[in-house]
């Protein structure tokens, strides 16, 4: 979170400053990759970067504060997925089984690698849920948004929310209850 910077970084953004856009761009766009590369394994990056294409369209229409300006992006990232999905509804899909995914009990030797290992614990972490409940889980967790953002974001009461994101927790408590966690 940028913080109390935030108001002036955003008029600055609006002006075209590229380092205010910058700013943005790093403060939001880790969370952004890792939300969209969890929903659409492997797109994170390209997904992402679609969102930011969209957003310098509307950005000089945008009014309100961080948190306004944080679920305007994963309410274009949202848009973006679904309109992803349309378009590869003709393509056959590649699903991931967790099973597959690397141990992650090796310490990461950089940066990068960390984010990859982060990367991975989120597939792991959604796998086997229905769509609409990793998309929940996604931005109450990875996103850090509140219930109320999240129904805002997805065009769902908060209350609704709540319950796919219950559902979605038990259905992961009752996955990771059968896996051996150790080893």
């Amino acid at each position: 979170m940028i913080g109390h910077d935030f108001d002036a970084l955003l008029v600055a953004a609006k002006a075209g400053d590229e380092a205010a856009v910058g700013s943005l761009y790093r403060d939001l766009n880790p969370t952004l990759v890792r939300f969209l590369g969890a929903q659409v394994a492997g797109s994170g990056e390209d997904l992402a970067q679609e969102v930011w294409l969209a957003a310098a369209n509307g950005l000089a229409s945008f009014s309100g504060d961080e948190d306004g300006f944080r679920a305007w992006m994963f309410t274009i990232a949202r848009r973006q997925l679904i309109t992803h999905w349309r378009r590869s509804s003709r393509r056959p899909q590649r699903v991931v089984d967790p099973a597959h995914l690397p141990e992650l009990g090796a310490a990461p030797e950089d940066e990068a690698d960390a984010r990859i290992l982060a990367d991975e614990a989120v597939l792991a972490l959604v796998a086997g849920l229905p769509r609409e409940q990793a998309e929940i889980v996604l931005l109450r967790v990875v996103a850090g948004f509140d219930a109320e953002q999240v129904g805002a974001i997805v065009g769902k009461p908060a209350s609704t929310v709540r319950v796919l994101q219950h559902r979605a927790l038990k259905r992961m408590a009752r996955r990771f209850a059968s896996e051996s966690v150790t080893k």
